[in-house]
């Protein structure tokens, strides 16, 4: 493709979110423009569907579940006054709460006031709220300092209390579960109870809960006096709830724009609600994806935000998006299995690392450059005329002309700069796309059948762990034996693993030394 035919590809595949200067730009995806309008069709049936959802249609059939998380940036539009007050009622809790802190009029116990949150959450409760901290924090204006527990790793725990040292008296701590018997959160929020207990304080004194009314935490943070508690909502999914509670709180509490995020989210909501689908940005995206996959997620998406404070995005992104769209079957029962694989780190670090495979390696992949305009920082020149974010800059053009002179496709969202409206943007963005794209191939974005199944695999090995500590005495055995023992012979592999696992964390030993078949195992 020559020059001029690139220039006008350039300006004819681009589709811009005017209230946020966000623009998407297509050109470098080899996409035939008859092609777009011949998904025309398939692309305005998904805006009908996202329109119904919107309305309230059940977007779950097999948990009889709206899907409303557009409506937390615009209660107005929610399908009852009920739903609306509730969001509403919602975000006025988070806003006194934040500010009482703030000012000191809500204070722990034994501190003059609270200087640090400790945030426990996993998934969904804690990819997007640190995706917020990291990118619009600032620890030199942050109000307060922000941790996270996003793990059941005990040594992770160990080392975030570490980095609090004495600060516990002076931390706030926010406990996030939908149902409040997510194991890792328990896990985490049980061995911060006991940090406390040990320093001699109250944890009830220090926390608050963000969970489902009248869910497990709900009731315990109640019975034990919490200090405050706050609502999830049966209608907004883990990987869809950065702009609820669970994201705007402990952004609040940092001292961030959540008011900002809020409206950037709304502003690319209205943007891509638009009816024509060519006009429609995030049905742009979804059928760029489409296209770039196959319709059957063939390659791998690459994000590439060229911009520090985007480092986590695409993190946040691997929920939204393989949580969403990994599925085995489609909306009429057919095994498909459907995806779109999601990696990425940051511009220009990635060009010192993997983007020598994805110019001269194997093509499975398509990239999406997240391109800043405004550099920020000093503005020194490093050489004669050229600031060090030219360079950045430079390196993002250089990049991509790379790939696609090498067949590689790629597209660039530009923003003007990383702050709370664009951030809000982005999210809806992908957001809207994600249920678009979800549309074109047919299937239920938002249900996750693989999570639970995990879970359910998870309880399982250690109820066997449990019987395999009861059977473990003075008399050495391999675990072949205990696994005939305990009638569970087909399992013997996953018995020896966690004999292992006994045996390394002292609640096991190791007789005889050997290969797996003839180690043998005391209590």
């Amino acid at each position: 493709m020559n020059h001029e035919q690139l220039w006008h590809r350039f300006q004819a595949l681009r589709v811009t979110v005017p209230e946020l200067a966000l623009t998407i730009d297509a050109s470098r995806v080899d996409m035939p423009e008859s092609w777009l309008e011949q998904l025309r069709p398939k692309l305005d049936a998904a805006i009908r569907q996202m329109a119904a959802l919107e309305r309230g249609a059940i977007a779950n059939p097999d948990e009889k579940r709206m899907v409303g998380h557009y409506w937390l940036r615009a209660p107005q539009l929610a399908p009852n006054s009920s739903i609306a007050d509730a969001i509403q009622g919602g975000l006025d809790q988070i806003r006194r709460f934040a500010a009482g802190v703030h000012q000191g009029t809500i204070k722990p116990p034994t501190a003059d006031r609270f200087s640090k949150v400790l945030s426990i959450g996993i998934g969904g409760s804690a990819l997007g709220p640190m995706l917020a901290a990291d990118a619009l924090g600032d620890p030199a204006t942050d109000q307060m300092e922000v941790l996270f527990i996003d793990n059941t790793d005990p040594d992770g725990i160990a080392r975030t209390l570490r980095h609090l040292k004495d600060k516990l008296p002076q931390t706030l701590c926010i406990v996030t579960s939908k149902s409040g018997g997510t194991p890792e959160t328990r896990n985490g929020m049980l061995l911060i109870d006991q940090a406390y207990r040990e320093a001699g304080l109250s944890f009830a004194a220090h926390a608050v809960a963000i969970t489902m009314p009248d869910s497990q935490l709900d009731r315990q943070a109640r019975e034990q006096k919490w200090m405050a508690r706050f609502p999830m909502f049966d209608w907004v999914g883990g990987r869809t709830s950065e702009l609820s509670a669970v994201g705007l709180l402990p952004a609040a509490l940092q001292g961030l724009d959540i008011d900002g995020m809020l409206a950037g989210a709304a502003a690319c909501d209205r943007a891509t609600r638009q009816e024509d689908a060519l006009a429609n940005p995030a049905a742009l995206l979804a059928a760029l994806w489409y296209y770039a996959c196959g319709g059957t997620g063939e390659r791998d998406m690459v994000v590439l935000p060229y911009k520090d404070r985007l480092l986590l995005f695409s993190r946040y992104l691997q929920q939204l998006v393989m949580e969403s769209l990994g599925k085995s079957l489609d909306l009429d029962g057919r095994r498909v299995e459907q995806g779109l694989a999601v990696y990425g780190n940051k511009g220009s670090t990635d060009q010192h690392a993997y983007v020598q495979q994805l110019r001269e390696g194997v093509a499975n992949f398509f990239v999406v450059f997240i391109r800043v305009l405004e550099a920020g920082g000093k503005a020194m020149e490093v050489e004669p005329g050229v600031t060090a974010g030219d360079y950045l800059h430079g390196f993002l053009l250089g990049t991509r002309a790379a790939l696609y002179e090498n067949g590689r496709q790629s597209i660039t969202i530009t923003i003007p700069r990383v702050d709370a409206q664009r951030l809000g943007g982005l999210i809806a963005l992908f957001e809207r796309t994600v249920g678009l794209y979800a549309s074109l191939i047919h299937i239920n974005a938002y249900h996750q059948p693989g999570v639970e199944a995990g879970k359910k695999a998870a309880a399982a090995v250690l109820e066997l762990q449990r019987r395999i500590s009861s059977l473990l005495s003075d008399h050495p055995q391999t675990a072949a034996q205990l696994a005939s023992s305990l009638g569970q012979t087909s399992h013997t592999e996953t018995v020896y693993l966690l004999l292992e696992h006994l045996v390394a964390n002292g609640r096991a030993r190791m007789a005889v030394a050997g290969p797996p078949g003839t180690a043998t195992f005391t209590k």
